[in-house]
């Protein structure tokens, strides 16, 4: 099955006594078994029908043999996260959401050694994975630069080294991007975004085809418990199944607010891997089947008034949903980074991002040329 087909018809055929056309929800907490004999439903900080449904529709979409889901994008970043042990390094892109951040700050407390690299240049990429890593964590696209990370290759070096690839795949989602066929060992999502799409319901998921790195997540979420509900995991489903028409639309109108950015009094600079003069232009055309719908760029006017400015676009951190989000980085997402790291990568005060909806493209132009008019 193609794409569109796959995000409608995996992880639930219709049958079952009621011939229901969706999975059903389910909300026990606990089987009627007299032993703990996997694959049967025990308890369901373990087990559960319809996560079990959510998992095989995210698998089959990522093209992959497994998916673990969990109760967040930061649960599954912790998951992933656990297989570090104390001594060992872990190489990540210097472009990362301010909450993964934290996570990578954190586990210096454990004896982890935490390089941070820009993997989008590649001599800086080759230098840092010439010495013993572990693991290697990038974005790509990054948050919330767009930087745009080669997974081929960063993957050829860092299994030479033997380490494990982790790529946060939140920001392209299934529809334009699968980093398992580029080398990636582990797809991680905050399903939260794209993946779910209505901003209602927070979600995670680890995709890979390694049965042992499955048992370790699924292993690590049982004892952890950050495991979602059967109603979470309905909802994250249900999302997925419009996730290949919303994210078709919301590029559509992305490109063509890019267009109108590039014109735009105030805009000093525009961040879309889609534009030619973009440095990860080509990489992004290979690597990606669209160059998707979140837009970064500079402004250099009243950063406070544009953001209050916006009528359509809501002021508000996440993104992916149907309804468009406006954000300024250093002040909400990566507020929490320390100054000088969100200095050093170039998340200034100056930078704004768009996370483009499913509104009509001309309503949107308007309401963002009348905001940066107005902010200047």
């Amino acid at each position: 099955m193609r794409f569109a087909t796959r995000v409608v018809h995996s992880g639930h055929e219709v049958g079952g006594p009621h011939g229901s056309v969706v999975p059903p929800i389910h909300v026990a907490t606990t089987y009627d078994r007299y032993a703990q004999d996997p694959p049967t439903h025990f308890y369901s900080r373990g087990e559960n029908p319809t996560m079990a449904a959510l998992e095989q529709c995210l698998a089959a979409v990522e093209g992959a043999a497994h998916c673990a889901v969990f109760s967040s994008g930061q649960a599954a970043a912790t998951t992933a996260l656990s297989l570090l042990s104390p001594g060992q390094r872990l190489v990540c892109c210097d472009d990362v959401y301010g909450g993964t951040h934290a996570l990578i700050t954190g586990l210096r407390r454990f004896g982890v050694r935490v390089d941070q690299v820009d993997l989008s240049d590649r001599e800086q990429a080759r230098a840092a994975l010439a010495e013993d890593v572990a693991m290697v964590w990038l974005e790509t696209p990054t948050n919330p630069l767009l930087k745009v990370i080669d997974i081929a290759e960063v993957a050829g070096l860092a299994h030479a080294r033997g380490a494990l690839v982790v790529v946060d795949n939140t920001f392209a989602s299934p529809a334009l991007q699968r980093p398992l066929r580029w080398g990636a060992d582990v797809s991680l999502h905050s399903t939260t975004k794209f993946v779910a799409g209505h901003s209602d319901v927070l979600g995670g998921a680890l995709v890979c085809d390694d049965p042992a790195l499955h048992r370790a997540f699924t292993g690590h979420r049982t004892v952890a418990g950050n495991v979602p509900s059967g109603l979470d995991c309905f909802l994250v489903h249900r999302g997925v199944k419009t996730l290949s028409v919303r994210v078709e639309r919301q590029v559509r109108t992305a490109q063509a607010l890019v267009d109108l950015l590039l014109e735009a009094p105030g805009v000093t600079r525009v961040l879309y891997p889609g534009l030619p003069d973009h440095p990860g232009h080509e990489i992004a055309a290979r690597q990606l089947s669209a160059p998707g719908s979140i837009i970064s760029f500079r402004y250099a006017g009243q950063v406070e008034k544009l953001l209050a400015g916006t009528e359509l676009f809501a002021c508000a951190v996440s993104l992916g949903g149907v309804r468009s989000l406006i954000e300024c980085p250093a002040l909400m997402t990566h507020r929490p980074v320390p100054v000088d790291v969100r200095a050093a990568a170039g998340i200034t005060d100056d930078l704004i991002r768009l996370s483009v909806g499913i509104e009509d493209a001309t309503d949107l132009a308007d309401d963002l040329s009348t905001a940066l008019a107005n902010g200047l």
